[in-house]
């Protein structure tokens, strides 16, 4: 089994949350399809920070949701790479799905209704805005993607650029508590969360490795600002917020 080197059974997803999108946007708004957001200029420059940290970090797979803004982002990551891996689709990773376009009269009031909304996903029975997916369920389907990179044979370290809620879902599981968990960890754009995972074969002839341990090394960690210096929003209300995006409003 491919390990770390200085490890015998040990790997590392790099799990990265993509830039800066405008779901406020005159594209978005008009088709009611916050899936078709792609990262805006501040987005771009996020990940550009993010591809300078990556520059020299070998990696021998990259995944990505799928959706236009995760694919961007992974695709500037990458392109500080001489040889980089080829960049795949994981669907199961595919944020949670909000059942219908929500109208919103601000930014200040999604990003509030968004922190309540978290605040029950350990609830029985609790979704992702009225009408929309299970957290349970968003949590299962995450959680299934990657245990099976987990199961991949043939490499040690991994980037996988996701979203905020799905990656606030998959910390919620590394520390052993669940979808309850989600709302303490924040997610700033295009922040980095450094998971290692140590792997022992399992018993008898199966070409299955068990996850006997799971090590968060690092969490929200942005190449663009190490140490949170003037980023004094939540990573729910930035998003909403940037002074950039304040006359693409809709009125």
């Amino acid at each position: 089994m491919s390990a770390l080197e200085g490890t015998t059974g040990r790997r590392r997803i790099y799990l990265m949350r993509h830039g800066h999108v405008d779901y406020g946007s005159r594209e978005v708004v008009k088709s009611q399809d916050p899936t078709i957001a792609r990262l805006t200029p501040l987005g771009k420059e996020q990940a550009k920070a993010a591809a300078a940290a990556f520059a020299h970090v070998p990696l021998d797979v990259a995944i990505c949701s799928g959706l236009r803004r995760t694919r961007e982002t992974a695709e500037i990551v990458l392109s500080q790479h001489v040889s980089p891996p080829v960049l795949e689709d994981e669907p199961g990773l595919t944020e949670l799905h909000s059942g219908k376009f929500i109208p919103f009269a601000t930014r200040e009031e999604l990003s509030a209704y968004l922190t309540f909304t978290f605040e029950q996903a350990g609830k029985e029975g609790a979704t992702f805005f009225e009408g929309g997916e299970l957290f349970a369920d968003a949590y299962a389907r995450a959680v299934a993607s990657i245990e099976a990179l987990l199961h991949r044979p043939g490499w040690s370290s991994a980037l996988v650029v996701a979203h905020e809620g799905i990656n606030r879902l998959l910390l919620g599981w590394m520390c052993g508590a669940g979808p309850s968990a989600s709302l303490p960890f924040e997610q700033d754009l295009a922040c980095v969360n450094v998971l290692d995972f140590d792997l022992v074969p399992e018993e008898g002839d199966s070409p299955i490795s068990r996850i006997e341990r799971r090590i968060i090394k690092a969490t929200n960690v942005t190449p663009y600002g190490w140490l949170k210096a003037g980023m004094h929003q939540t990573s729910f209300e930035a998003i909403f917020t940037a002074p950039e995006l304040e006359d693409e409003v809709e009125g």
